[in-house]
């Protein structure tokens, strides 16, 4: 039921003057000391905590189950990548892909990767991280490098070509139960040296080379889209990096990974 000014009447009026309660029938209620007052409405402050308490609990019960991701398992992955596997440019690192697909299919994720890194370019200005790959005995080793040796192909093709081959070699060699997955190198602009293309083929060659997985295509998974680069115009932002992620999982889970 409404109250008398919902319906349109004043409170304390009612359609003919003052308005007062009817007289109640039977043995009128005992009044309440100020002592059973201050119980009574303890009570009610008591109870209507206890219920927010309850639907506070509730809620985040729900969203915990909404955002529930699997318990990391026993497969540790080792991911062998430069700036664009490190996570430069996303806001925090949970944010890049690796640790995205990592999360999701609850593996225990080994980044090593490094900004500015090549199987030729900075090599001596990081500890090798092949040696770091093998020393952590994963499951699985994702290859995402060879972007930037493109700017050191002009003096140093041979030794590019060479290095792919003997990094795969060695990882191969050493972890003879490892599977491994090599992604195609990724770029970062609409245009492409021819470079872009020869480092692919050798890429994808020495792949073949110790029968790994390969995933073509990456190159161009970010082409086009200006809104998904960081202000530094380099790297991927936090929604570039969303659909690596995207990318990455469809092709991993046609692998059956």
């Amino acid at each position: 039921r409404g109250t008398a000014q919902q319906w349109g009447r004043p409170r304390g009026a009612g359609l003919h003057g003052p308005w007062a309660p009817p007289p109640r029938r039977g043995r009128p209620a005992p009044a309440r000391s100020p002592s059973n007052t201050l119980q009574f409405m303890r009570r009610r402050t008591a109870i209507g905590i206890a219920i927010s308490v309850v639907v506070v609990l509730g809620g985040i019960a729900v969203l915990s189950s909404l955002n529930a991701r699997p318990e990391a398992s026993g497969t540790r992955v080792a991911f062998y990548g430069d700036s664009y596997t490190l996570g430069t440019g996303a806001s925090i690192p949970e944010r890049r892909w690796s640790s995205i697909v990592s999360a999701d299919r609850g593996w225990r994720e080994f980044n090593p990767s490094q900004n500015g890194l090549g199987f030729v370019n900075h090599r001596d200005d990081f500890a090798d991280l092949p040696d770091l790959i093998i020393a952590d005995h994963p499951d699985l080793v994702i290859i995402t490098l060879g972007l930037n040796d493109n700017f050191s192909f002009d003096r140093a093709a041979p030794q590019i070509e060479a290095a792919i081959s003997s990094d795969f070699a060695k990882l191969s060699a050493a972890l003879p139960e490892a599977r491994f997955v090599v992604v195609e190198p990724f770029w970062y602009t609409d245009d492409r040296p021819e470079s872009v293309e020869i480092i692919i083929g050798w890429v994808r060659a020495a792949a073949a080379d110790i029968d790994a997985d390969y995933i073509a295509g990456a190159s161009r998974w970010i082409e086009g889209h200006p809104e998904w680069m960081a202000s530094d115009g380099l790297h991927p932002n936090d929604e570039g990096y969303a659909e690596m992620a995207r990318r990455m999982h469809d092709e991993l889970t046609t692998r059956g990974l």
